[in-house]
């Protein structure tokens, strides 16, 4: 008679394993809040429709895992020319400002520089176009403090988190977990092409993450950080590291700076 010892599961097949679960949790648990929360949908929804003029609802094409582009859906919670001033705002984003890029005319080369890449403008020190292409995905995340654009009725939900609430929908469908990490706008996620950067997409689109419950509404929160946090999440997410961020997320929900 012969035994044979069970070999414990590969950190891939664990991975594969958790995936099917974290699908069936999220049906379950969406569809249960869905219900449980359609009253407070429906006064937010008449909220909203008093404060400003404009759709209960708010749709973006947003990026998620594997660069995958959804309709992302949130409550209304700012103007109908938000995008337009977007444009106009840029010098207030407070990740896009944190240091001075380095400007494309001092890009120049010579032997004592060591590697050389070829550009359309020609040759280019790595050493700097690397800077360069750092200073950019900087500004991949936007943030502004007191945003002009949020109505008041946006303020609260918001702060609240309620604006986030109709993407139990996306969840639904599939587009999200519940836990994951930020799906990017197109024009946010298109910075994100460093080695360095592209993992966090390896990893499902979540309404709540490891970056909201560690420094979500921090003034001084930098896009280094997010976007390691981003990375964490990606090469760690398990079991145990989706609940711990649910239960942190309530407390984080509640956001202590208006950012």
């Amino acid at each position: 008679m012969t035994f044979q010892i069970e070999q414990p599961l590969s950190f891939l097949e664990e991975k594969i394993i958790y995936k099917s679960f974290k699908r069936l949790f999220d049906i379950l648990a969406a569809g249960t809040l869905l219900l449980l929360l359609s009253p407070l949908f429906l006064v937010v929804a008449i909220l909203i429709k008093l404060s400003s003029k404009g759709p209960v609802f708010y749709a973006a094409k947003r990026v998620g895992q594997g660069y995958r582009t959804f309709d992302f859906y949130k409550f209304r919670s700012m103007r109908t020319d938000a995008d337009r001033l977007l444009e106009q705002m840029k010098m207030q984003n407070q990740y896009g400002n944190q240091s001075t890029p380095v400007p494309k005319s001092q890009f120049s080369w010579n032997k004592t520089q060591g590697d050389f890449l070829v550009a359309d403008e020609g040759y280019i020190a790595e050493d700097e176009w690397i800077a360069t292409k750092n200073e950019d995905e900087k500004k991949a995340f936007v943030k502004f403090k007191n945003d002009p654009r949020i109505t008041r009725i946006g303020h609260f939900i918001r702060n609240t988190s309620i604006d986030e609430l109709p993407q139990l929908v996306n969840v639904l469908k599939g587009d999200m977990s519940l836990v994951g990490n930020r799906p990017l706008p197109l024009y946010e996620a298109s910075k994100l092409t460093s080695d360095d950067a592209i993992g966090r997409f390896l990893a499902p689109a979540g309404i709540t993450g490891l970056w909201q419950v560690t420094e979500r509404g921090k003034a001084n929160t930098s896009a280094d950080s997010r976007k390691r946090l981003d990375v964490t999440y990606a090469e760690e997410y398990s079991f145990g590291m989706d609940m711990m961020i649910l239960l942190k997320t309530p407390l984080a929900a509640l956001q202590q700076e208006n950012v």
